[in-house]
């Protein structure tokens, strides 16, 4: 129940602020431009209460925009999560399809759905489970995004099933499908006014990321403040902080720093629609 009152404070105390929304933890319904390529590397840095070690993940990322409709990720992770220095552990492919779209001066609706799925030779550890690393598995869900402005709002939910590998370990305590759902707010700070595309954009994030496992009684509500730097509309810089708010599950950090760069190759191969 606490997570679902949280959940309904956060969507109405940012109903009427305002943003863009490439948001830093999650993703909105709309693509990237057409016939565009991405380059992208995170990090993440978790900090957990049952240990004082320095953690560390890399995902080197590539996005593929096709078309309006369409847009594909594939990524890898490194991390010394589970090895005692940094090595390669997952691989993982994302699709995204855009279905609806209601679009005017400033402001738009849009609808998309999303699939993915993920290989990691890390042991099944946590009951926080994903595909960024931890666990293979697939996942399919929905997003929603509302555009007003200088403001954007969106919602996701989404099922995830993994698998367990047969690594040792105890899995009957572990969740192996779970609901994850989201809410993500934004405000375009920087420019007031639009003169120049080379202008730098500064965007301000709120997002709320929930996960509740289906077989198992484990949840988690967590709640991340990000700030954006966009250069040249080409170059976007995140940072980020995700910290949880109430949870029971085992997870490799409670809270934790992300950091990204991100490169955008505009009409990389063939004309833009």
């Amino acid at each position: 129940m606490k997570h679902w009152i949280c959940f309904i404070i956060f969507t109405a105390a940012f109903s009427a602020a305002g943003a863009q929304e490439l948001y830093v933890f999650t993703e909105p319904a709309s693509n990237m431009p057409a016939k565009s390529i991405s380059g992208k590397v995170t990090a993440r840095y978790p900090d957990s209460k049952y240990n004082n070690f320095f953690k560390q993940r890399y995902t080197p990322e590539l996005m593929v925009g096709i078309n309006k409709e369409w847009m594909v990720h594939l990524a890898s992770t490194f991390s010394d999560f589970y090895t005692p220095r940094l090595a390669w552990e997952s691989a993982r492919l994302y699709a995204k399809y855009r279905f609806y779209s209601n679009d005017d001066i400033h402001r738009h609706f849009r609808l998309a759905v999303f699939a993915e799925g993920a290989y990691s030779r890390s042991p099944f550890l946590y009951e926080d489970i994903n595909l960024w690393g931890d666990n293979n598995g697939v996942e399919a869900g929905v997003i929603a995004t509302q555009l007003l402005g200088r403001f954007a709002f969106s919602g996701s939910g989404s099922v995830l099933r993994v698998f367990a590998k047969n690594s040792g370990h105890d899995h009957k305590e572990h969740s192996l499908q779970a609901l994850n759902y989201s809410v993500s707010a934004g405000y375009l700070l920087f420019p007031k006014n639009y003169t120049d595309y080379k202008q730098t954009n500064i965007n301000l994030y709120l997002e709320m990321l929930g996960m509740r496992g289906l077989d198992k009684k484990h949840s988690m509500l967590d709640l991340a403040p990000a700030v954006q730097v966009i250069i040249n509309s080409n170059l976007k810089i995140n940072a980020g902080y995700r910290f949880q708010l109430t949870g029971n599950m085992l997870r490799v950090g409670e809270r934790g720093m992300l950091i990204s760069v991100e490169r955008t190759f505009l009409g990389a191969f063939g004309r833009r629609k």
